[in-house]
């Protein structure tokens, strides 16, 4: 599941996952995967999958690391929506396929919650600032900090 929900990115504002992660996760070719995609184009409309962008492949390189420096791709990489991998079970019918599209809908379903918990923390922890305006603003700022999201820390290379 902790692998499955590393896969999961945010573009274009939707939590996606890509063409060459799923295809690792059936343990089948990225090729296979696009084709039987292509076979079944009417199932998977824009807000299933979509194609990046010339531009989003080269920031998701530095971001994300989805292809080495230096390596070139000769097609754009599709990205799915928690709906677009669903409909990857009806068109991969394999027994893999089938238990990989389950653990991925509770990852994206676990994500949602954990999403849904900070925003309802967040608000209460708003509504009792406003309670307790200036008597615990130290204790308020100090919960903010633990709530932000930790950057992730660059290695450095030599000295």
């Amino acid at each position: 599941m902790e692998t499955i929900e590393k896969k999961i990115y945010l573009i274009r504002g939707e939590k996606v996952m890509f063409d060459s992660d799923l295809a690792s996760l059936y343990e089948v070719p990225v090729k296979v995967l696009k084709q039987a995609v292509n076979r079944n184009r009417g199932r998977f409309p824009e807000d299933f999958m979509f194609p990046l962008t010339w531009e989003e492949v080269e920031s998701s390189r530095s971001q994300i690391v989805t292809l080495k420096k230096g390596k070139n791709i000769k097609y754009l990489p599709y990205v799915f929506t928690e709906q677009g991998v669903a409909m990857l079970s009806s068109v991969l019918r394999s027994e893999r396929a089938i238990r990989v599209n389950i653990e991925i809908m509770r990852a994206f379903v676990r994500i949602r919650e954990v999403l849904a918990t900070h925003k309802d923390l967040a608000k209460k922890l708003e509504d009792l600032e406003k309670k307790y305006d200036g008597q615990f603003r130290i204790v308020f700022e100090t919960i903010r900090q633990m709530m932000a999201p930790v950057p992730k820390k660059k290695n450095r290379i030599g000295f």
